[in-house]
């Protein structure tokens, strides 16, 4: 469990990372950082963007935590895990694809920095399937 743990800390950080660049960018602009507009993948208003942001990074805070400090796995939880994180690794892998291959493509494929982190988000869901499912099979339900 403690690669995991280690992966979901790093992913959660990574994601911090980007929600806060954007912050920055919006309020107090900095030239070492990519452009507000290029951290906006959607249409969305930012401070709903952000309200999601950080209710998104506090679960993922909350289930660091918990696999750090050992939560019973569950193997349902890993199922369901497992294939919503597997098809929502397709889906922003396929924007990324799309983005590259089509240069007419509409903007959202091409916006780099919000494609570049749906990949961290997959990743993290992933990585907490893979926990659930390994404390699972070893005999903890």
């Amino acid at each position: 469990m403690r690669l995991q743990s280690f992966t979901l800390w790093l992913l959660t950080v990574l994601f911090a990372v980007r929600v806060a660049g954007q912050a920055i960018q919006a309020w107090w602009p900095q030239p070492f950082l990519p452009p507000f507009r290029d951290f906006q993948g959607s249409q969305l208003a930012y401070p709903v963007l952000l309200t999601s942001q950080l209710l998104i990074l506090a679960v993922m805070l909350r289930w660091s935590w918990k696999v750090q400090r050992g939560t019973t796995p569950s193997a349902r939880a890993a199922a369901a895990l497992l294939w919503s994180g597997a098809l929502y690794m397709a889906a922003s892998l396929a924007r990324l694809a799309i983005g590259l291959g089509f240069a007419a493509a509409p903007p959202w494929f091409s916006a780099w920095i919000s494609g570049v982190f749906h990949l961290v988000l997959a990743g993290f869901v992933l990585t907490l399937a893979a926990s659930h499912r390994r404390g699972s099979s070893a005999g903890v339900q």
